[in-house]
């Protein structure tokens, strides 16, 4: 359980075997170690970036094959072609640095040569751990880089620009700290690593497991026929808390809760929605959340504490939307009480409660004002610690081996998707893109508040369609939140909205990887499963909308006073639960089209901010009660 992908994931590359497979385990978990040794000796942060690179790219080389879910014996020699070559392109810098950055405007021919071989490796490990999509995108601005002088004869003089060449290029994407040695490469090689090796020991120390049978005994014990799905979604919340991987915290809900669900009588696409939409609340969920979450912190240059404080409120109504949006389908299907065979709360809480130290360990060390590093690197110590609290769980060497090696192959994915970020940020920053469509999404909004929210809200949407959360939220920060701050959004309402937008790419086809992966356990027809996934979380999604609208609607995000953080919440969590009727269809019993009408307008208008809209709100919304309470009155 991790930022990155894990073994049991669908799309983690196959086994590999003999020396090669010793040599990436020896890699993987010294990529890991070399990441908790960053933490507390002295090393140079551009050399450290270049390094974790390099190790990067040799680890994908030899455990993703040329075409993805290929077996293979042993590394054919194209591969250890890539790899020499990958290691020549990043020793070459290293070998001296000093001079190397400055010839950055006026790069010799070995630079411009080793300089493309890397980008083109970036690119290509970006293919085999992700996917196409975010590669040709990435493609797209490599050539827009080049072409921008004759876009004008073509009629988008809007987004023209001089045109840059390969020395250029190279120069920045390479040379610089601007391209793929940037803020996203640096994010995945500081804060994302160390919560995926912190997530590999929690799960491989039985937490994990221990979360997951905590909240199934907390909530899937009752008579009720809604049980199951209340305990998946708490499930979904509390291993949120270690993971940060929507697909990986779906596959492991999915491998335990299934069963149980099947037996309640949930049909295979609706138990597939439920997986997944409490799997991708992962990414939301402090303290570890998604790779995009410390993106936000190192943007806005703000501690990881804030931005952690300031996603409290909004996963924990993302999780009642899913809850309720459950509970009314799960009424509506008739589901049944489910037995499962957890131990009791109590008893669980006795044996396992040591498990919830290390998370509280990592917030309490964060509001001692110590760094989310060393943080992140005592937690890990001290679960480590807490393995040895029952044997069966005790990571000896051979096992912390193992975590230490899942925490670097974790990382891989992340690491080549924040490098090829890297590259379209280059590319923004080098033709000024991100100022063109800022001003472009600004015009047509015509410099009105809400509609520049909504376009932005829709160019996120959109562009989460071709790549995945990360990668979105970095090319939306720097292309979409300049448009939003400039009709008076607060810098980090802005940054918070993009998120939660990205985090829609989880699903949104053609990367709805968390409803494919649980339609691939249950057996259900994945768009289906895709559509019910989207409408379950839709709720939430409005969220975003109020601390953006009106600054008072930033106290969801626990900024301003106390008393417009009680208005905000309490007006948000009514209007998650009055949407929640409206798109679920169910209050007491199966609402009306009228009342489901009226509940949504009102939860609607419960997400602006402002006094008039909140009255406006509860009104409607109490009518809608109201009617329904009138017409099942007297029904039990």
């Amino acid at each position: 359980m991790n930022a990155g992908r894990t073994p049991h994931e669908p799309d983690a590359p196959p086994p590999l075997g003999g020396a090669a497979g010793k040599l990436a385990t020896t890699l993987a978990a010294g990529l890991a170690l070399y990441a908790l040794y960053w933490v507390v000796a002295v090393v140079q942060p551009q050399g450290y970036r270049l390094r974790f690179l390099l190790g990067c790219l040799i680890l994908t080389f030899l455990l993703y094959p040329f075409r993805r879910g290929t077996r293979r014996a042993a590394v054919p020699a194209a591969d250890w072609l890539l790899v020499a070559v990958a290691a020549a392109a990043i020793v070459w810098p290293l070998a001296d640095f000093d001079q190397f950055i400055y010839r950055a405007t006026e790069p010799a021919a070995a630079d411009l040569v080793l300089g493309s071989a890397l980008i083109a490796l970036v690119l290509e490990a970006t293919r085999r751990t992700s996917g196409p999509v975010l590669t040709a995108v990435a493609l797209g601005f490599l050539a827009y880089a080049w072409v921008g002088p004759f876009l004008d004869l073509v009629g988008l003089s809007i987004i023209a620009h001089r045109g840059y060449g390969l020395d250029r290029i190279v120069g920045t994407l390479y040379m610089t700290l601007e391209g793929l040695f940037g803020v996203p490469l640096d994010v995945a090689s500081t804060y994302i690593i160390l919560f995926t090796v912190f997530g590999a020991v929690l799960e491989r120390s039985g937490a994990a497991r221990f979360l997951l049978d905590w909240s199934r005994a907390a909530a899937g014990r009752s008579q009720s026929g809604s049980a199951a799905g209340r305990a998946v979604t708490l499930a979904g919340c509390l291993l949120g808390t270690v993971s940060g991987s929507g697909v990986a915290t779906t596959v492991m809900l999915g491998s335990v809760s299934w069963p149980m669900l099947r037996r309640a009588g949930y049909p295979r696409e609706t138990a597939g929605a439920v997986l997944s939409a409490a799997g991708i609340g992962a990414i939301l969920v402090p303290p570890t959340m998604g790779a995009a979450a410390f993106l936000i912190a190192e943007f806005l240059k703000i501690s990881y504490l804030q931005v952690l404080v300031m996603a409290v409120v909004p996963a924990l109504l993302y999780y009642l939307s899913v809850f309720l949006m459950i509970e009314a389908d799960s009424r509506r299907l008739g589901t049944q009480p489910a037995a499962d065979t957890v131990a009791p709360l109590a008893e669980l809480t006795r044996r396992g409660g040591y498990h919830f130290v290390p998370l509280v360990t990592v917030g309490a060390l964060l509001v001692a004002g110590i760094s989310t590093f060393r943080a992140v690197f005592w937690a890990t110590l001290v679960a480590v610690a807490l393995s040895f609290v029952r044997r069966e769980t005790a990571l000896t060497p051979r096992r912390l081996v193992a975590a230490l090696d899942a925490g670097g192959r974790g990382i891989l994915s992340v690491a080549a998707t924040t490098a090829t970020a890297g590259i379209i940020v280059g590319i923004v920053t080098l033709t000024g893109l991100g100022l063109k469509v800022a001003g472009l999404i600004v015009a047509l909004a015509g410099g009105h508040l809400l509609l520049t929210v909504v376009y932005a809200a829709l160019a996120v949407w959109i562009l989460g369609l071709a790549v995945p959360v990360t990668a979105s939220y970095i090319i939306a920060a720097v292309m979409v939140a300049p448009a939003m701050t400039s009709v008076g959004v607060a810098p980090v309402a802005a940054h918070m909205f993009i998120f939660y937008y990205a985090v829609l790419s989880e699903v949104s086809p053609p990367t709805a990887l968390a409803p494919f992966a649980a339609a691939a356990l249950t057996g259900g027809d994945p768009f289906r499963t895709m559509m019910l996934t989207w409408k379950y979380t839709l709720p939430a999604f409005l969220v975003p909308f109020m601390f953006t609208l009106d600054p008072r609607g930033m106290g969801i995000l626990l900024r301003g006073s106390a008393v417009e953080f009680v208005v905000a919440t309490a007006t948000a969590a009514l209007g998650v639960v009055a949407v929640s009727a409206g798109f679920g269809g169910w209050m007491r019993r199966a609402a009306t089209r009228p009342e489901r009408v009226l509940a949504a307008a009102g939860g609607m208008l419960l997400f602006h901010p402002a006094g008039l809209a909140d009255a406006a709100g509860v009104a409607i919304t109490a009518a809608a009660v109201a009617l329904h309470a009138w017409r099942t009155r007297g029904a039990r």
